[in-house]
């Protein structure tokens, strides 16, 4: 049977040439997630992307498949106990959002201290408003739940702006970066040192609605919470009341429980409330970055039987 690379995304003609490439003696084949072809998915082997509509073809008893690469870093929407079922390895494209990501994290924080998001509301209004609150980041303090690639990437371009970085993980070890790193369980108690939150984490059964009241009531009056991870780590009722109060002094919400945001969900019209539609990983440099994760999973693969980057630990849904 001839050797299948599936892949549910576009590609370019130079994308395509690459896996070529480091995959000889496969075929590659371009699906479409949306109206994916059953036999098709069957027959690969291998599968970049994924078509939840394309699942049941993909995990039948006869189908072919040994392992996902998938074009995002969260797997929550994935069958994760189906593939774990069958043997199927998993990896994810964790590290090909640092740079877009942390970019909109300090656009979030730089609009909120230099007070440009109320500055653009009164050009549009032709308000001349000369004194507005303002801040500066030097001496902040970031508290960055998450240490992966993105964490670490916002920690140290942090130092740049000389702000304190305190980390939260699940082992709370040490990394570059960071004056600080805690385990999760402290994060109530680190919370109230934030003059913001940043919420990198992916949502796995121990991160779901994570941040609540009891974070939200941690924090020192006037920090900012900061979400571009995934919007069910939050208890959005948690978040508005907190924002009503002036606990939290604003929100840069890039995911949310919902998504697309019903057009009459409250957080629309909160003046402290930044919103972007769920695409701060989005760079025209995605793909390229995906491929060359492929690509170096593709060796090893070949050469070991098994990808070696960025593989999924079934157990911790990440």
């Amino acid at each position: 049977m001839t050797k299948s690379i599936v892949c549910l995304q576009p590609l370019s003609s130079r994308q395509q040439e690459l896996i070529r490439a480091a995959a000889p003696g496969y075929t590659l084949t371009l699906d479409d997630a949306k109206h994916p072809d059953s036999e098709l998915l069957k027959q690969a082997e291998i599968v970049i992307g994924w078509s939840k509509k394309g699942a049941d073809a993909l995990l039948a008893p006869d189908s072919s498949l040994r392992w996902v690469q998938t074009w995002s870093a969260g797997v929550e929407k994935l069958p994760l106990e189906r593939l774990e079922e069958r043997g199927i390895a998993l990896t994810n494209a964790s590290g090909v959002h640092a740079e877009p990501i942390t970019a909109v994290i300090f656009s979030f924080m730089l609009l909120f201290t230099r007070s440009m998001h109320t500055a653009l509301r009164n050009q549009q209004q032709r308000i001349w408003q000369p004194d507005l609150k303002l801040t500066e980041l030097t001496g902040k303090t970031a508290v960055i739940c998450g240490t992966g690639s993105i964490g670490t990437e916002t920690a140290r371009i942090a130092k740049a702006f000389r702000m304190k970085t305190l980390g939260i993980s699940r082992s709370g070890k040490p990394v570059d970066g960071f004056d600080r790193v805690c385990k999760t369980g402290e994060l109530e108690q680190v919370a109230g040192e934030a003059d913001f939150v940043i919420n990198t984490l992916p949502l796995t059964d121990e991160t779901r609605g994570l941040f609540g009241e009891a974070v939200f009531s941690a924090c020192k009056e006037g920090a900012y919470y900061i979400n571009i991870g995934r919007g069910a780590t939050t208890d959005t009722e948690a978040l508005i009341a907190a924002l009503n109060s002036g606990r939290l002094a604003g929100a840069g919400l890039d995911v949310f429980e919902t998504e697309p945001l019903p057009e009459d969900h409250p957080l629309w019209s909160m003046e402290q409330v930044i919103i972007t539609p769920h695409c701060a990983g989005s760079t025209d440099r995605y793909g390229d970055r995906i491929i060359e994760i492929f690509n170096e999973n593709m060796k090893s693969y070949l050469e070991e039987g098994a990808p070696s980057r960025n593989v999924v630990d079934y157990a911790r849904q990440y």
